[in-house]
């Protein structure tokens, strides 16, 4: 609701929200909020008029895109994760065509409908390769070292930080230097710890120079996080958040580890194995390459375009 308007468009807002799959009293709301959202879909579209309607997977999407296939008009949904959420399997019956990012979807969908396009990523990693002199520069960082960028997204990961932090004499030890992006809520916390071989930043401008830089990244598994990943063909361990509906990091992440394009380790284990996994990926250049070649085969670099050609193509039908 900031962004859009930021970018020069117009947006519009539905009263509507997730249904909670536990018993909550926020869910006795949820027919209202459906019926309400309904009725100003059937307003958005008379008066816009689209030649097609696009959901990415939220629930605000789901309201809209069921009028719009009600009156005909074409609809294509993209479903971001290797897991599908309930919105868009709800839509899946009525949609024209279904975008997805990972094999074996047809478990959620309707086969004939799947286009595997990929996930639109920034267009500044399609090529990071020639960037290393230059990201070692703008971080201030020694050549002849390797390099760790940690990734918990915008807002941060507490638990990756944690294990940062409890891991900072490995890194030492193994004489490796780190990017560590933990995040807004967290670097009051832990801006202390910017010293020595340990880069302590509350958000990462540079993405593009971050991904140059590093030889390893720890990341969390979120779709999009994933397909950049992918991209830019760095060894990559991923952390899942178990805190996201239906677990769709763990299924992001798993596959990618079956493909032994990266390694899974999951948050509850993390304690216990994240040091050692740091310190035998960091010694083990066979298997860095080989994580790296792995997870490049499943880069999807021309998903914004495909996705665009497939709605294009609705349109001209």
């Amino acid at each position: 609701m900031e962004k859009v308007p930021q970018a020069g468009y117009k947006i519009e807002g539905l009263w509507i929200s997730g249904l909670q799959r536990n018993l909550s009293f926020k869910n006795l709301k949820f027919p209202l909020k459906l019926i309400s959202s309904l009725s100003r879909s059937r307003s958005i579209i008379k008066k816009f008029k689209p030649d097609v309607a696009i959901g990415t997977g939220g629930y605000a999407s789901a309201p809209l895109l069921k009028v719009a296939s009600m009156r005909k008009i074409p609809c294509l949904i993209q479903e971001q994760n290797g897991h599908a959420g309930i919105t868009n399997k709800w839509l899946s019956k009525t949609v024209q065509k279904i975008c997805v990012a990972y094999d074996g979807m047809e478990k959620f969908f309707p086969a004939e409908k799947l286009v595997q396009t990929g996930n639109p990523v920034r267009q500044d990693l399609l090529d990071i390769s020639g960037q290393r002199d230059e990201a070692l520069k703008f971080f201030k960082l020694d050549k002849t070292k390797k390099t760790l960028l940690v990734l918990g997204g915008s807002l941060g990961a507490g638990k990756i930080n944690q294990l940062v932090v409890n891991a900072l004499s490995v890194f030492k030890k193994e004489n490796v230097q780190v990017i560590w992006q933990c995040g807004n809520l967290y670097y009051e916390q832990y801006k202390e710890e910017n010293k020595g071989v340990i880069q302590v930043h509350a958000f990462l401008n540079r993405m593009d120079l971050a991904y140059a830089a590093a030889d390893i990244v720890v990341s969390r598994s979120g779709a999009l996080s994933v397909s950049e990943l992918c991209l830019v063909g760095k060894p990559v361990i991923f952390i899942p958040s178990p805190n996201v509906a239906e677990d769709h990091q763990t299924k992001n992440a798993l596959a990618i580890s079956e493909k032994d394009a990266a390694i899974l380790l999951q948050e509850k284990d993390a304690d216990n194995s994240f040091e050692d996994t740091i310190s035998s990926l960091i010694n083990d250049t066979v298997k860095q390459d080989e994580l790296s070649k792995n997870i490049k085969k499943i880069a999807k670099p021309n998903a914004t375009k495909d996705i665009v050609n497939e709605v294009v193509s609705l349109i001209e039908k």
